[in-house]
């Protein structure tokens, strides 16, 4: 399957996933509208931002023929922390990505979860939206006192299930727990930032 297919695939993908977990952050060229605000606990002006490092990233991706064609990236930003996952050759690349993506302005960390080997295929990228959209259904089912679960952004690879958010230790312990009885998931891997009680 040639890379723009692959690309196109991917992008449909993402797409389903954000209509069945039903997302309210909806991003207009730089705007951000209200809804996808009011539930974060990220000020605006980060979610802007994290929306910028985001193209930045994408951007990088896309202008290094090398990475275009020995990998499989995606790229997932939260509260100005960037998580890496998919697919690539050789470390030698990702390692040198990872270090362009730390290089954008305001990035306090990248997370290198990426696997090295064959890209995944077209049924594990289906899987893995399918996943990820069972998961942020399975969130709306934990009961803590002001938990909201559009605040914990999902990400699926391979049947690992990556958690960010701003989320106090007790809900951050509720939602791993309900997360790693969802058929389907392998490994659960909390990033999370932990707010006070």
């Amino acid at each position: 399957m040639n890379r723009e297919l692959v690309a196109m695939r991917n992008v449909l993908v993402g797409l389903l996933a954000l209509v069945l977990s039903g997302c309210g952050a909806v991003v207009v060229g730089s705007a951000v509208t209200g809804a996808a605000v009011i539930h974060d606990r990220r000020t605006t002006g980060t979610v802007v931002e994290d929306q910028e490092i985001f193209v930045r990233a994408i951007s990088i991706r896309a202008e290094d023929a090398e990475l275009k064609q020995k990998s499989n990236l995606n790229v997932d930003v939260y509260n100005l922390q960037v998580l890496l996952t998919g697919q690539a050759e050789n470390a030698a690349i990702v390692d040198d990505y990872v270090q362009r993506v730390a290089a954008i302005p305001r990035v306090r960390n990248v997370f290198n979860e990426v696997t090295i080997g064959a890209e995944s295929t077209w049924s594990e990228t289906t899987a893995d939206a399918y996943l990820t959209s069972k998961v942020k259904v399975a969130l709306f089912d934990v009961k803590r006192p002001g938990f909201d679960p559009t605040r914990v952004k999902v990400t699926s690879s391979l049947g690992s299930v990556y958690l960010m958010g701003l989320v106090t230790p007790d809900e951050a312990d509720a939602v791993t727990d309900k997360v790693r009885f969802v058929s389907g998931v392998k490994r659960v891997v909390k990033l999370f930032e932990y707010i006070g009680q």
